[in-house]
């Protein structure tokens, strides 16, 4: 995580925006505060990009959810939702629209920190686990670069667009290939402390990456397997390449 992150802060209460501002901003980071989709599409414009959004759901105008896709769709900064809603549904929806975490109202704010440290290290670099030798990691028709965090598939090398969260996810099976990996670990690896003790949006996330996996042609999608009652394995070997290879 570089120093002195940027987050922009999307939430049209002034009262909650210049409070969890100030206490951000007393944390180290650097706050932009906007009241909406337009404020936020501005910033963007102008160069601005911010390394994470803290987003509310209900906004006027536009709500969260239809920015939180379109940052998705643009390959936009890492999106953490801010919303009354706590329902299993409203937080699967949000995981679906591209939300790399979630925070039911009202909150504590040293959870939100936690969060936002948490996304941040996925953004920018591998999640916690053992280290492969390799810089880049073949499996069926996938390439990926540990390095740049890309994943690539099939002769012309197309990028697969993941966000951090799922990016982490496929990490944690290519790094441990042929090993069963309980929901427990994966939310470990991937979440850390930040993670409830009864969370299964890992099945989400899990369900996700196969569906992007899948949506780029890629047969590794299927190699991601449920072990009833254990976890998720990938079923396939991976093969660390060499900076010669293709």
């Amino acid at each position: 995580m570089k120093d002195d992150p940027t987050i922009a802060l999307v939430e049209d209460d002034p009262e909650i925006r210049a409070l969890l501002a100030g206490y951000l901003e007393s944390e180290g980071f650097r706050v932009r505060c906007l009241d909406g989709g337009a404020g936020l599409d501005r910033l963007l414009a102008q160069g601005r990009r911010p390394d994470l959004v803290v987003l509310d759901w209900m906004l006027p105008g536009e709500d969260g959810l239809s920015i939180c896709r379109r940052l998705r769709e643009a390959g936009g900064p890492p999106v953490i939702m801010l919303t009354a809603k706590d329902e299993d549904i409203d937080r699967v929806l949000g995981l679906e629209m591209g939300a790399d975490d979630y925070v039911a109202k009202p909150f504590n704010p040293r959870v939100l920190l936690a969060r936002i440290r948490a996304v941040l290290r996925r953004a920018g670099g591998a999640p916690p686990g053992p280290a492969a030798a390799a810089e880049r990691l073949r499996v069926a028709d996938l390439v990926i670069d540990l390095a740049a965090r890309t994943v690539r598939t099939g002769e012309a090398a197309v990028e697969v667009p993941l966000t951090s969260a799922e990016y982490d996810l496929l990490h944690c099976f290519v790094t441990r290939p042929q090993r069963v990996l309980s929901r427990d670990q994966l939310l470990d690896w991937t979440r850390g402390r930040t993670a409830d003790a009864f969370d299964r949006t890992i099945d989400v996330q899990v369900s996700r990456l196969r569906h992007r996996l899948d949506g780029a042609g890629s047969m590794a999608a299927a190699l991601i397997k449920t072990v009833r009652n254990a976890g998720y394995i990938l079923a396939a070997p991976v093969t660390p390449l060499t900076a010669e290879a293709p």
